[in-house]
């Protein structure tokens, strides 16, 4: 049905700190929301999320919620306070488990797909095909998204070692 093209791997699970930066929303725009994200993103953020909430008097807001490495935080906190209307923003430093990735591409019938393998003890646990990639596929070809998606799923991981990771070899991807 379609064969590996590339791989990529990074470290096992591993431990590692991060920020929770914080700050509640409750006069602005969905547009304007969308574009802080968006620089948010770019500016290094690992993820950044909208949670709905209600502040005094009963007003509806937005908690804005933004996962970063500590040596982003100060820049990130910058933006925040110079993007959106919010007076202040709050931090906490967390601990997380972050499970070991393989990034690799495999080609289907309709073309290549990336992918995201998460590996646990040295073996590949689930694999989940890049969503633009499928998409653009799927249209092109003028087939169902599922069967892209599918098809990218089907094709084994390291085929010469079952589902068993390779060791070494690194990716920029850190998430």
């Amino acid at each position: 049905m379609g064969e590996k093209v590339a791989s990529m791997a990074v470290p096992q699970k591993h431990e590692e700190e991060v920020l929770l930066l914080e700050c509640n929303l409750d006069d602005m725009t969905a547009e304007a929301l969308s574009y802080t994200l968006e620089r948010l993103l770019a500016a290094g953020a690992l993820d950044v999320w909208f949670t709905p909430i209600t502040m005094k008097k009963s007003r509806p807001a937005t908690l804005l919620s933004v996962l970063c490495r500590p040596e982003d935080g100060p820049a990130l906190r910058d933006l925040l306070l110079r993007e959106t209307t919010t007076l202040g923003v709050r931090w906490q430093r967390l601990q997380r488990e972050v499970a070991g990735r393989e990034m690799d591409q495999v080609r289907t019938p309709w073309g290549v797909v990336r992918r995201k393998l998460k590996i646990l003890d040295g073996r590949v646990v689930s694999i989940e095909p890049e969503f633009e990639d499928c998409a653009r596929l799927a249209r092109e070809n003028q087939i169902p998204l599922d069967r892209v998606i599918e098809a990218a799923r089907a094709i084994v991981p390291d085929a010469d070692q079952g589902f068993t990771c390779r060791e070494g070899a690194k990716s920029s991807e850190t998430g």
